[in-house]
């Protein structure tokens, strides 16, 4: 083809892919009218697994990132993009529906929750509009894929199907920097020396902590080559001109200690956008700037209406932050850290462009829990041998601790690492007050379930959806059980009538706290016995295990055994899951109890992933010493 029919191919291409086009209402209650006026831009995200800002661009001498440097160069560079969590599927979650996994059921790893008719895929707002919509291909929303959500979602999917003139929204994800990717050494170890690569100081300094971080970079370039080809496709096609482009990471690094967690190495993504020069009105400062704006997970769905021209629902909980329906930049960003596989825990977040505060609602759980997941990576195997040798120094011995502080906060500025806590500092009171109230604030103004046990969220929600549930006050009731919450994770011996009356209260979810509360302060607990014994009885499945480790902690064994025992049988994989954790955290105490673990249940039609955690937990248990 000669160079004159090449550019006129180009030209045409750039015409047709501008021109509107209407298709059907892919959905009910979705409005049926597309935009009109000028042209829409098509919207590219480039995505990938498991990633920190380990890119040349954010700084990163030891990082070989050519095309993702090049794209910085032609865009903008974020420095505050966060998740909503530390793991992929709740963030997934929130980045398709623009609602926090917090209230929409999705919060805990495989939770399965439902939609119901309320709640749409963004791209069903999209595809409606005109949109061609094709995701290339991991979806692990936490929820079963509308199929109005994509026009392609498979490894095929392709901007190039769409219809002559269409405009499109593409996402292409790219694996190859999973958590399961990094788990040996770099191939190449000329470019990437284990020797010389950098490594955070919270992990001990061994071989298979090098070797773990250095593949982890080398899958990062091997990422980055995808993402240039991915770019000169673009180029190629006549589509750059008419496309902007979106690149990021679904949360932090895939290595232990970052991953699954709610610290900043957990939640600070890479974030790149890039205007053509059409759409360059939209464009936050110059091109190869940064944006220091704070943005969220929540917020990226109304982006891309925003951009696109399409309508954003009201009840989207973030807001846009380019496009013509832009808003103010935010204050703050927020984050959740449920139930990780196997293991229970209940952590909240907020940050500003300054401080992070975490709230540890069972700060009586360690933070090294055993995830079998995890475990798989050599990183985490030698460091929890090395916990077990004593041989951890400094803030490496943080993860090993039997309990977490209640409270964390911590200078973002000055502490990247987040290692020194200034929760108990007296100079940080008031910010430490403020954001105490925001969160809590947050939580009530949001819906947030996470105060609800998972088993508890599911049963009130039959014939509705967790969504519903978690505006209706009186199925959810935020202000009374965070008060709970916030007294059981005070680990304050001084609390004990006050988490012995709390059984009585006929919330089911605020007698569960104050059973919580008790098993947190361990034999502390011992006043309220005659409590704990009475709620043992109790007709919510989640109090009664709650209430029998406490006796557990106490020496109050026998009829505690029992309902932990009965729990293991109960038709919700939850409670089974529930009382396999308490099991598991009794040790050489439950030995007797390993013939009843072996046959607990592991299947469940409605949540098979979390019948399949109730596999790993029993194996775990009735492993070999």
């Amino acid at each position: 083809m000669s160079n004159k029919l090449k550019l006129q191919r180009r030209e045409f291409l750039k015409t047709v892919v501008a021109a509107p086009l209407v298709l059907p209402a892919v959905g009910d209650g979705i409005a049926s009218a597309a935009p009109t006026g000028p042209e829409r831009p098509n919207v590219l995200w480039i995505t990938c697994e498991d990633i920190s800002a380990n890119l040349g661009c954010y700084g990163d001498k030891y990082a070989r990132t050519p095309n993702l440097d090049k794209l910085a160069t032609q865009g903008v560079r974020y420095t505050s993009a966060f998740g909503v969590t530390g793991v992929c599927a709740p963030n997934r979650s929130c980045l398709i529906t623009g609602v926090y996994p917090s209230s929409l059921g999705s919060a805990d790893m495989r939770s399965n929750t439902r939609l119901g008719d309320s709640i749409k895929c963004f791209t069903e707002y999209l595809r409606n509009a005109g949109y061609y919509c094709t995701n290339n291909s991991k979806t692990d929303y936490n929820f079963p894929v509308p199929k109005t959500a994509w026009d392609q979602s498979s490894r095929k999917a392709h901007w190039r199907s769409r219809k002559p003139g269409q405009p499109f929204f593409a996402v292409f994800n790219y694996t190859i920097t999973h958590e399961s990717r990094c788990r040996k050494a770099p191939k190449d170890k000329a470019t990437f020396d284990p020797a010389k690569v950098p490594i955070p100081p919270f992990h001990p300094d061994t071989p298979e902590v090098r070797g773990n971080w250095a593949h982890y970079y080398e899958n990062i370039r091997t990422m980055d080559t995808q993402a240039g080809k991915l770019l000169a496709d673009l180029k190629k096609d006549g589509l750059a001109d008419n496309t902007i482009v979106f690149f990021f990471s679904d949360h932090g690094a895939g290595l232990p200690g970052c991953k699954k967690w709610v610290w900043r190495s957990g939640l600070h993504v890479p974030f790149i956008v890039r205007f053509p020069k059409k759409y360059s009105g939209h464009q936050p400062g110059r091109t190869g700037g940064v944006c220091d704006r704070l943005v969220s997970f929540v917020d990226f769905a109304p982006t891309v209406l925003s951009l696109a021209g399409v309508k954003i629902p009201d009840h989207m909980q973030g807001g846009a932050f380019l496009g013509a329906k832009a808003g103010k930049p935010r204050r703050y960003v927020y984050a959740h850290r449920d139930r990780m596989a196997e293991r229970y825990d209940t952590v909240r977040v907020v940050c500003d462009a300054d401080y992070q505060y975490n709230r540890n609602f069972m700060p009586h759980l360690t933070w090294s829990q055993f995830i079998s997941y995890t475990e798989m990576m050599p990183t985490m195997q030698v460091w929890r041998k090395l916990s077990e040798q004593g041989k951890l120094v400094g803030i490496q011995k943080r993860y090993f601790a039997p309990t977490k502080p209640p409270e964390e906060l911590y200078d973002a500025k000055t502490d990247p690492h987040q290692i020194n806590n200034l929760a108990g500092d007296p100079k940080y009171k008031d910010v430490l007050t403020r954001m105490r109230t925001e969160l809590a604030d947050w939580m009530k103004r949001s819906g947030d379930l996470g105060l609800l046990p998972e088993y508890e969220t599911f049963t009130r929600a039959e014939g509705s959806t967790p969504w519903q549930i978690g505006r209706d006050p009186s199925k959810n009731p935020v202000s009374a059980l965070l008060s709970a919450a916030w007294l059981a994770s005070a680990m304050d011996a001084n609390n004990t009538a006050r988490l012995a009356q709390l059984l009585k209260n006929p919330e089911p979810a605020v007698r569960y706290w104050g059973a919580i509360g008790l098993v947190a302060l361990k034999a502390k607990a011992s006043g309220a016995a005659d409590a704990l014994t009475s709620a043992l009885t109790d007709k919510a499945p989640n109090v009664r295990i709650a209430a029998a480790e406490a006796l557990c902690n106490i020496g109050k064994r026998d009829n505690a055994m029992n309902v932990l025992l009965e729990g293991l049988k109960h038709e919700a994989p939850f409670i089974r899951l529930r009382a396999l954790n308490v099991l598991d955290r009794q040790g050489d105490k439950a030995k007797s109890a390993l013939p009843q673990i072996r046959q607990a249940p592991m299947k469940s039609r409605q949540f098979p992933h979390v019948a399949s955690y109730v596999g790993r937990m029993v194996a775990n248990i009735t492993k070999p010493q």
